[in-house]
């Protein structure tokens, strides 16, 4: 097998951490002595070993002389565990083949200096642009401090979210909504506005498949909602935040109220509308570790998101139907005018039963 089939192997193993390893990235590791893999491994919890780590102790004979295969640059710094280069020089492996460079500061470059500086042969670069993508909410969160955000809607063909009473049951088929509860399950949170709650009563959890619930997050700058709503008489995992103006810290009884229901309570800038200042509400969210986060609505979050440029990737599930009078997904470009439209870098499309899942990238 290829340098570049070990990496795809180890990418493979790193996609079964996902939803159990954030704010770590996903990694995978294989060893490779005498053309056999004799060892491999993930990254499978937070907290946890290595993947790399893992890798070693799984295999079935000395990997003195082996080839370490992983599809991120091993640490060689101490975090929750001691750093994965120490324990593979320790280790004696002859080479390392490495997917890509951590953009960590912490890491980048370093790891591969440590593992050169101990003799051993270091290989950077196979398949580096899938290894990316696959660590894309890592890699900005890390960057820039802000959680990768991904808007995900049910459309109709012309455009509609709900129709014109504000109902969206159902737009989209039932296994559209099965991927939709697989996605909420590999994000760190979900997160709507009040108007979402008011109108849908929704849970965001994960239901039709299998997988961690998310955060889930509400935009709601008036602190207003009622605790009636069932995202708050469900909230026994103590997984709601409530992100509200920071000029509501006065209300002191309805703080309290939240908070004795399990409720995190985050407080950001306003804007000039007197709403919730979504770079300060996101800024705010990383530093609870809140690496990627999935928007489900409504149409104003969206409308917001995308005219503040605050949004990494777009997903739309249209379904083959038209309302015609309803509540359209965005209202983004007001003038109505084409070179005013907001484009995109790329497309990628996928079937669900009779639904098309459009996903679009900045």
């Amino acid at each position: 097998m290829s340098d570049e089939s070990y990496i795809k192997l180890t990418l493979e193993l790193a996609k079964k951490g996902a939803g159990n390893v954030s704010p770590n990235p996903l990694v995978g590791c294989v060893i490779i002595k005498n053309e056999k893999i004799i060892g491999a491994g993930y990254h499978e919890e937070y907290g946890g070993n290595h993947a790399e780590v893992n890798a070693i102790n799984s295999a079935r004979e000395s990997v003195e002389g082996a080839t370490l295969y992983v599809n991120l640059e091993p640490c060689s710094h101490f975090g929750k565990t001691p750093p994965c280069v120490d324990k593979i020089i320790e280790s004696r492996i002859g080479k390392v083949v490495i997917g890509t460079l951590d953009m960590n500061p912490l890491v980048s470059g370093k790891g591969i200096k440590k593992l050169k500086a101990a003799g051993l042969e270091v290989s950077v670069g196979k398949l580096e642009k899938d290894c990316i993508e696959l660590n894309k909410f890592f890699f900005k969160y890390i960057t820039k401090n802000l959680p990768y955000v991904s808007l995900k809607a049910a459309q109709t063909l012309d455009g509609k979210i709900a129709d014109f009473k504000g109902d969206s049951r159902w737009i989209s088929s039932t296994l559209s909504r099965k991927h939709v509860h697989l996605l909420r399950s590999r994000y760190d949170a979900v997160l709507v506005g009040a108007g979402t709650i008011r109108t849908d009563n929704p849970r965001l959890t994960v239901r039709l498949m299998e997988g961690r619930n998310p955060k889930r997050i509400i935009l709601n700058s008036k602190l207003n909602l009622s605790t009636k709503h069932r995202i708050f008489t469900d909230n026994g995992d103590k997984n709601l935040i409530v992100v509200t103006s920071r000029n509501n810290l006065s209300k002191k009884a309805k703080l309290k109220k939240l908070t004795d229901l399990g409720v995190t309570i985050i407080f950001a800038k306003e804007n000039a509308n007197g709403l919730i200042n979504l770079k300060s509400a996101l800024s705010e969210l990383a530093k609870h570790q809140i690496t990627s986060i999935l928007v489900e609505g409504g149409s104003e979050v969206y409308s917001s998101f995308i005219k503040e440029k605050l949004y990494d990737n777009i997903l739309l599930f249209i379904a083959p139907k038209f309302l015609g009078n309803g509540i359209p997904f965005a209202n983004i470009n007001e003038s109505g005018i084409l070179k005013n439209a907001e484009k995109f870098k790329s497309i990628n499309v996928e079937t669900y039963d009779s639904d098309l899942l459009v996903e679009l990238s900045r």
